[in-house]
């Protein structure tokens, strides 16, 4: 059954010797997180797990220690394992989670509420912390830029050999798990249930030998390896289709699983199977919106930017929106990579729904700007429109971006390229731990809101 919270009680005035009290940033934070927005709408998602959670079963882990836990967890860039260590360790984190002196949930427990948190759920306390910053006036959003980031997915770099070894050694394990349950009932079991992983894996090492010698007889050599390696792939996926029929056929509540999984990695493998004939053995330059990158995050995509030092990133396009006193007013993860102006309207009309009115200084770089964009900007009602013109400029142009005004709000501008720095190497948006889309989505989401709360915190402290 879900609760809301233990018995409150001040843990400091069972050790007054020592002196304990919070950090005052902590404790700034701490008051904003006694919030009934906030609260309510993690309870509403946290409910939908089962029909009758709202009243039925054994008591749960209070709503309030799972929202500040997620919170603390992204705060300090833990993994779950940490934050339940450093939680249970500490008295100060103990009376912050309101966990006091009850067991800390472990792991497991807080991963299974947290994946109970939607995406969109998240989006929605964004803009309520984003209203909390305009009422503590840490924001008057008079000032508006925007600019897209990449946060990477946690994959190792996608080749298709290492696909084709994964795909292997996981539909592999799925048809072993099945054995024992259609293991008496499939002919000629023992071709069935054969595991080719070791197979797999040889051939993926020399695959990667091959890659590093140069000429025509190495390019042939690679080629006819790839071609041993997906005659692996396609037995272990002839082998699959054995074993599903047959666990649908047994009718067990505990094969639903595994049928479920296998439903899951096959067609993904056949993707990479796909992928790799047209591009090892065809010679066809596969675009980049076909390609599978990992079988485990499927929705990861490939962005290249034009970066020198990173040419090509693994992960999703994230749109961020930064009002004047560092809090980020909106965030979007983006479908593959598409250009940047496209994403001014939703900004604009974002902020005049958070603020209830236009920005004075809407602002970005070369690859926000377009002329439809300028119109739009100034037809909302923003005053002043900075977006530097990419490519040959007019001389009125010229004129147009020296203007004081102008330069002082592309000097505004480049600092969300601070902010992003700032974001990614404190974890907010460092490489995704969290599994799935949805998974992705939260990272996102909990990242955001914990870095808005703590420079709400921050800015409450300075003025003290």
């Amino acid at each position: 059954m879900i609760t809301d919270r233990y018995d409150p009680m001040n843990l400091f005035d069972l050790v007054p010797k020592l002196s304990l009290e919070m950090d005052p940033e902590l404790a700034a934070l701490d008051k904003l997180l006694d919030d009934d927005v906030l609260f309510q709408r993690v309870k509403d998602d946290l409910a939908r797990r089962y029909p009758k959670s709202l009243t039925r079963g054994r008591n749960s882990t209070p709503v309030e220690v799972v929202l500040r836990m997620l919170v603390v967890r992204r705060l300090y860039d833990w993994s779950y394992e940490q934050t339940e260590h450093f939680v249970s360790d500490s008295i100060v984190l103990r009376h912050f989670c309101r966990l006091y002196l009850e067991p800390a949930p472990d792991d497991s427990t807080l991963i299974r509420w947290a994946s109970f948190v939607e995406p969109e759920t998240l989006e929605q306390l964004n803009e309520h912390v984003v209203k909390l910053a305009y009422q503590q006036r840490v924001t008057r959003g008079r000032k508006l830029r925007s600019d897209p980031t990449v946060v990477e997915t946690n994959i190792a770099y996608p080749r298709d050999s290492g696909l084709l070894r994964d795909g292997v050694r996981v539909v592999s394990r799925l048809i072993g798990q099945a054995k024992e349950f259609v293991g008496t009932s499939v002919q000629n079991a023992k071709v069935v249930f054969r595991n080719c992983t070791s197979s797999a894996k040889r051939l993926a090492r020399q695959i990667a030998d091959e890659a590093r010698r140069r000429g025509q007889e190495a390019e042939a050599g690679r080629r006819a390896t790839y071609q041993r390696l997906l005659k692996v792939a396609e037995s272990t996926l002839k082998q699959a289709e054995t074993v599903r029929t047959a666990l649908a056929e047994t009718k067990v509540t505990a094969t639903e699983r595994l049928q479920e999984s296998l439903d899951q990695f096959v067609p993904l493998v056949k993707q990479v199977m796909t992928q790799t004939r047209r591009r090892v053995l065809d010679g066809q330059a596969v675009p980049a919106t076909e390609k599978l990158v990992s079988l485990f995050e499927p929705h990861t995509q490939i962005i290249r930017r034009g970066k020198v030092d990173k040419p090509t990133e693994f992960g999703r396009k994230v749109w961020l929106d930064e009002v004047d006193g560092g809090i980020v007013s909106r965030y979007r993860v983006l479908e593959g990579n598409p250009p940047d102006d496209r994403e001014v309207p939703a900004s604009l009309a974002s902020h005049q729904r958070l603020f209830a009115r236009p920005p004075n200084l809407f602002t970005g770089d070369r690859g926000v700007h377009s002329a439809e964009n300028e119109v739009t900007a100034y037809q909302v009602g923003v005053k002043q429109v900075a977006l530097p013109q990419a490519g040959h400029k007019t001389s009125e142009r010229k004129s147009h971006e020296r203007q004081g005004w102008f330069r002082r709000g592309l000097r505004f501008r480049a600092g969300i390229e601070g902010r992003i720095s700032l974001l990614k190497r404190g974890g907010n948006l460092g490489r995704c731990r969290d599994h799935g889309e949805n998974g992705f989505g939260r990272w996102i989401g909990w990242g955001i809101i914990t870095a808005n709360l703590k420079t709400i915190a921050r800015t409450q402290v300075a003025r003290s």
